[in-house]
C-alpha cells in the first residue's frame, strides 16, 4: 500500500467523493435560485460560494442578509455555524499537518463536512499511507465536491426564479444535514451537545437576527465540553487503578 503512487489514493477518493453528488446538486443549485431571489447578481451568487464554500453558513448569512442584520451579526452567525470546522482542522492536522504550506492553505480551502468525513474514514482504515497518498485521497474526494458546488449554484442563479416552488428543492437541507448529523453520533458528549445546542436554538427563536443560532451553538458546545470533561475525571482513576506499578503483575 505504501508503495503504490499517489494517482491511485487519489481516484479512490474521487471515487469515494461521487455519492456526495446527490446532494451538493440540489444543494447548491437552491442557494443558487435563493440568492438570486434576495437580489443578488449572478457573479456575487458565484462568489459567494467560491469565497465560502460553506453551504450552511451561505444559508445562514444569506437569511440574515435579506433581513437587514448589521454585518458584524452576518459574519458571527456564519461563524457559529462553521465552528465545527476548527475541530475538523485539529484531527485532520496529524494527517496532513507536515505538508507544505501551499498545499495546507489548499486543504484547509477544501476542508468541509464531506471531505473530512470521508478523509477521517481512510486514514483510519489505512493508516500506513504516505503524506503524499493522503493529501492526493482528500483532493480525490474534494473533486466531485467541491467544484460541482460552484457549477450548481450558477446554474441555480442562472435559473433564478424559473424554478417552481413545487419542485421542492428546499427538503435538501434538513435532509443533508440530518444524514451527516446521525453518524456523527458516536459519544454521549456528542448527543448531549446536540441536544443542548438543538433546544437552545429553538428557546431562544424569538431574539432578532438569528441570534438564537448563536446561543444555542455556545450552549450545546459547552454542554459537550463538560461531559467530555467529566467522563475524563471519571476514567482517570479507573486508569490508574488499572495501571500496574513498577514491579507488580498482573
Amino acid at each position: 500500500m505504501a508503495d503504490a503512487p499517489p494517482m491511485s489514493s487519489f481516484w479512490r477518493g474521487f471515487r469515494d467523493g461521487l455519492p456526495f453528488l446527490l446532494v451538493v446538486g440540489p444543494f447548491g443549485m437552491l442557494f443558487g435560485v435563493l440568492a438570486t431571489e434576495a437580489g443578488l447578481n449572478v457573479l456575487e451568487t458565484l462568489s459567494f460560494s467560491v469565497v465560502v464554500i460553506a453551504g450552511a453558513a451561505q444559508f445562514t448569512a444569506l437569511q440574515l442578509m435579506t433581513e437587514n442584520a448589521p454585518t458584524v451579526v452576518v459574519l458571527a452567525s456564519a461563524l457559529a455555524v462553521n465552528l465545527r470546522m476548527a475541530m475538523y482542522s485539529a484531527s485532520i492536522t496529524p494527517h496532513l499537518g507536515a505538508l507544505p504550506l501551499g498545499k495546507r492553505i489548499v486543504a484547509a480551502y477544501f476542508l468541509v463536512d464531506q471531505t473530512y468525513a470521508a478523509a477521517a474514514i481512510e486514514y483510519e482504515k489505512r493508516p500506513q499511507q504516505t503524506l503524499a497518498q493522503k493529501f492526493a485521497y482528500f483532493m480525490g474526494v474534494a473533486m466531485p465536491i467541491c467544484p460541482p458546488w460552484y457549477v450548481f449554484t450558477l446554474i441555480g442563479a442562472w435559473i433564478g426564479t424559473a424554478v417552481p416552488p413545487e419542485l421542492g428543492l428546499d427538503f435538501v437541507l434538513p435532509i443533508a444535514f440530518i444524514a451527516m448529523l446521525g453518524p456523527a453520533m458516536r459519544t454521549g458528549a456528542h448527543r448531549i451537545a446536540a441536544l443542548v445546542g438543538g433546544t437552545g436554538a429553538l428557546v431562544f427563536a424569538f431574539m432578532p437576527w438569528n441570534l438564537g443560532l448563536i446561543c444555542g451553538a455556545l450552549l450545546g458546545m459547552m454542554a459537550g465540553a463538560e461531559v467530555e470533561r467529566r467522563q475524563s475525571l471519571r476514567a482517570g482513576p479507573a486508569a490508574t487503578e488499572d495501571t500496574p506499578t513498577p514491579g507488580e503483575t498482573r
